[in-house]
């Protein structure tokens, strides 16, 4: 009973989820609704036209031109419906991908979720809300009138009609439950098998180049293969629900109107077994006819569209559990005091503390490095100030009060600088979109890439276009180690945050290409508060203060 009763909790959840992330509109099954409106159009112009030919051509034409007015309108409001509900549905995604990316982008460090999940909750997940506000809702909507609509118009030329199409709508319904709640459970582990995939995949492209050093290709192949066919499976039972569900539907929709058609011919022919309780003339048993298969229209519509319920139901469950964005609300863009008390940080899964009891103390304008081997939590103590690692204790405060994250406040250049497929000047507007021709000027002149993009505007480097217009791939092809660093430290220049915050800036560059950067970051750090994490002593030298970690944790 108490499972039945969360079970009943989780699905009015998850029913208000779906509605609010579905949005308000409404114009898809008004339009349906006219549809509707126009095909009892088309059928009184049907009957009126059967019964106007022995009167002549003049008689009939009036009647024509009706039809072909109400079959056009029928066309025209289709496609507009479709349309409507292709835009409702675009809206929706966008709403929702923006709240996974951010939830991506903003996660808590001690909860993290692979990036392969992340990228199936953005892309399948998502995607699967599209046929639900697209098609069901819209097809929802007008099936809970439309039939009325045409029952009250029936009901106006043969209430017997009216009855017969009303009584066989009783075991469709149920033929519908019945199909519905096993179209559920093997959607449900349809969208599981699809998670499976898509996580696997994702993780293991990212992680190729490890998959490809140590000859685990074709394992993680047949892995993969098996959890397609898994999904190719379940993908089949689905179908097979579906075309269950399909099958009682029609044979419902042929079963009402061949009694309307049996019901029509017999009273016309005045061969019923029975007393009618009335007198059907010829143009109402041709309403009567053309308008009965339009009772099950939006009903088909309906089922045609139901799977898409049941998808976008399944991934709901998914995007629910999605942990809420971690909030970066900043209180302006000041620098102030920052300090650490008995800061410790431990990953999730760790056995030790990657930093124990750290107390630092930075004063505005101050330039403090980071010194100690590898593994002594040099880079992490930068990640906890973005947000991007977790205190396990201790404080972080900025001008005495407390710190969540310096994310909005500090500019950041990482020891692997990470660059976007695009151009130089996408890589750098990255850190400020708005940012002016001057200010990019100014940073990259600071980071000391004015002669390296100076060199390629001349066309001198083979493979290069002009300046900042030269395209990039993901790994920052044709540019040196050296380049990168300064293209990355220019980005974070661009940024006009108070904090500047630099790991292993110089690493793996020969002594020449370290002098020059150095010099670049000693420029770049004035009028900022500097934390620098490096192994560099020529770096640290420029520093205003430093201070040792312990030992590799």
């Amino acid at each position: 009973m108490t499972t039945m009763v969360q079970d009943k909790i989780h699905a009015r959840a998850r029913t208000r989820w779906l509605r609010t992330a579905a949005g308000r509109e409404r114009g898809a099954a008004g339009l349906l609704l006219l549809d509707t409106a126009a095909a009892i159009g088309f059928a009184g112009a049907l009957a009126g036209g059967v019964v106007a030919v022995p009167h002549g051509v003049a008689a009939v034409v009036p009647w024509a031109l009706l039809a072909i007015t109400a079959g056009a309108a029928r066309g025209c409001l289709a496609m507009a419906a479709i349309q409507v509900g292709a835009r409702d549905a675009a809206a929706a995604k966008h709403r929702q991908r923006g709240l996974v990316v951010a939830a991506a982008l903003h996660r808590a460090p001690d909860r993290p979720i692979g990036d392969g999940g992340f990228a199936h909750l953005a892309v399948d997940a998502v995607e699967a809300l599209d046929g639900h506000v697209a098609r069901f809702l819209p097809a929802r909507r007008a099936s809970s009138i439309a039939p009325f609509i045409v029952l009250l118009a029936t009901a106006c030329a043969s209430w017997v009609a009216t009855a017969i199409l009303a009584l066989t709508l009783i075991p469709f319904i149920a033929a519908m439950a019945l199909a519905g709640g096993a179209a559920a459970d093997e959607s449900r582990r349809q969208f599981a098998a699809l998670a499976r995939l898509s996580g696997r995949f994702a993780d293991r492209i990212r992680a190729l180049p490890v998959v490809l050093a140590f000859r685990a290709e074709d394992r993680e192949a047949v892995a993969i293969g098996t959890a397609a066919d898994d999904l190719a499976r379940r993908t089949i039972r689905v179908l097979r629900v579906a075309f269950l569900s399909s099958a009682s539907l029609e044979f419902f929709a042929a079963l009402s109107v061949a009694l309307v058609a049996v019901y029509c011919g017999f009273a016309l022919l005045g061969l019923l077994p029975f007393t009618a309780p009335e007198t059907l003339t010829l143009g109402q048993a041709f309403f009567v006819l053309a308008l009965a298969p339009e009772f099950y229209a939006p009903m088909r519509r309906l089922a045609a569209a139901y799977h898409d319920k049941q998808a976008a139901e399944t991934a709901a469950d998914a995007l629910m559990a999605m942990p809420e964005p971690v909030s970066r609300a900043l209180a302006g863009p000041t620098s102030g005091t920052l300090t650490l008390r008995d800061v410790s940080i431990r990953y999730p899964g760790s056995d030790h503390p990657a930093v124990s009891g750290l107390s630092l103390t930075i004063v505005p304008g101050e330039t403090v490095a980071l010194l100690g081997p590898s593994g002594s939590g040099k880079t992490s103590v930068l990640h906890l100030l973005l947000g991007l690692a977790p205190l396990t204790a201790g404080s972080i405060t900025l001008d005495g009060e407390p710190l969540d994250t310096l994310a909005g406040r500090a500019s950041w250049a990482g020891q692997h600088p990470l660059l976007i497929p695009g151009t130089i000047r996408e890589n750098l507007l990255l850190a400020h979109p708005t940012a002016t021709e001057a200010a990019l000027h100014a940073a990259i002149e600071a980071a000391g890439l004015g002669p390296m993009l100076a060199h390629r505007a001349r066309g001198l480097d083979a493979g290069l276009d002009a300046g900042l217009d030269t395209p990039l791939d993901a790994r920052g092809g044709g540019l040196s180690g050296g380049e990168r660093r300064r293209l990355s430290l220019a980005r974070a220049l661009l940024k006009p945050a108070p904090f500047l915050l630099l790991d292993e800036p110089t690493a793996h560059l020969d002594a020449d290409a370290e002098a020059a950067l150095i010099a670049t970051i000693a420029r770049a750090m004035t009028g900022r508060t500097t934390l620098i994490a490096t192994h560099s002593a020529a770096l640290a030298a420029i520093a205003t203060r430093t201070v040792h970690l312990g030992e590799t944790a």
